[in-house]
């Protein structure tokens, strides 16, 4: 069945760097949009980083515009996803996800399927 296995997320220190991995599993990955999405409390869940299947288009949202790169790895079926200078504000919970468009989209419903979660928590 489709997995996707989230990791890297950390406690860190504001200005600091985080790289958040997924690992896909369970379909034919190089065929999939991918994005990383997340959720703080009380908030709803937002897209932060989407990527096309060959990994050429690349989405980011403005929160994170200059400060993150989103990668994928299809030989891997490996999602990447580097944020430097970190802020309190990017505290929250970081989902990858997976859908079936040729674009990179931020929207939650171009998305098929998510992983569980990592917790990303930054602190001044």
């Amino acid at each position: 069945q489709v997995q996707l296995v989230e990791s890297g997320g950390d406690s860190v220190q504001t200005g600091g760097t985080l790289l958040l991995s997924c690992a896909a599993s369970g379909y034919d990955f190089s065929n999939y949009g991918m994005g990383w999405f997340r959720q703080a409390p009380g908030k709803e869940r937002e897209g932060v980083a989407s990527v096309s299947p060959s990994g050429r288009a690349k989405s980011y949202a403005d929160s994170v515009t200059g400060r993150a790169a989103i990668s994928r790895d299809n030989a891997k079926s490996t999602l990447i996803l580097q944020i430097h200078s970190l802020k309190v504000e990017d505290t929250a919970m970081y989902y990858c996800a997976s859908g079936r468009f040729e674009f990179p989209s931020l929207h939650l419903d171009s998305y098929n399927y998510w992983g569980q979660g990592t917790q990303v928590t930054v602190s001044s």
